[in-house]
């Protein structure tokens, strides 16, 4: 490329806080792909063994016979910790012998809401690095694009020429500063959005299946006072 501008040429002579700059942007561009590859992954799999779950749940299995499956897995994920978190708190309740029906499915309700609070927070985690890096890349590669155009002037100032071969390589390193910026926060913004949405629709599967479990304990728990009181009329 003789005569030509050689990008990794003009980084090598860009200004130091140019090159600070860049790297910055780099830096960040890679940790968001890094992020973006585990986060992927990890939303997948939660999607999935969800889907394996509500499938599972819907089948008319017998509840303790679901916990038990769930507990004896290993690794299992999402939904099947709150479910089990739930169904947990609502046997130990029934093992004290609490009578208050209210209070039985408040605890077991109040556990799956930590839990899922928790599930949804691991699937939160490092979005907000994201949302960062698409909201402050472009500026940051703006100051760079600004102290490119100043050397330029600067340059034309000391020369005392507009020749364009004296604000040539001060225009370009300012211009790949911006590049750059545009190329670390475009990804960024696009995927964070994208998996909010995701995640969005996670939360209202977990709410939805939360609630179908806690109607399900509720109606367990009706059933077996009703026979205790029958037993008791008896």
């Amino acid at each position: 490329m003789n005569g030509g501008l050689n990008i990794f040429k003009l980084v090598a002579e860009a200004s130091l806080p140019v090159q600070l700059v860049m790297l910055l942007l780099l830096v960040f561009s890679f940790l968001s792909w890094v992020i973006i590859i585990r986060k992927y992954g990890q939303l997948k799999t939660a999607h999935d063994n969800a889907e394996t779950f509500e499938d599972r749940f819907w089948s008319g299995a017998d509840l303790a016979a679901l916990f038990r499956e769930v507990g004896n897995r290993e690794g299992q994920h999402g939904i099947e910790n709150v479910f089990e978190a739930g169904f947990r708190e609502f046997a130990r309740q029934r093992q004290r012998r609490v009578t208050d029906a209210n209070r039985v499915m408040e605890g077991s309700e109040r556990a799956m809401r930590v839990a899922g609070t928790r599930e949804i927070g691991k699937l939160e985690q490092n979005l907000e690095f994201l949302a960062n890096v698409g909201s402050i890349s472009p500026y940051i590669g703006l100051f760079g694009t600004v102290w490119g155009i100043m050397n330029s002037f600067i340059g034309i100032s000391k020369s005392q020429t507009t020749n364009l071969a004296v604000v040539a390589p001060g225009i370009a390193e300012a211009l790949l500063a911006t590049a750059i910026g545009l190329v670390a926060a475009i990804p960024a913004v696009i995927i964070y959005n994208h998996f909010a949405r995701l995640t969005k629709g996670y939360l209202e599967l977990v709410s939805r299946s939360s609630g179908a479990a806690a109607r399900l304990l509720s109606r367990d728990l009706d059933r077996s006072q009703g026979a205790v009181h029958a037993r008791a009329a008896e």
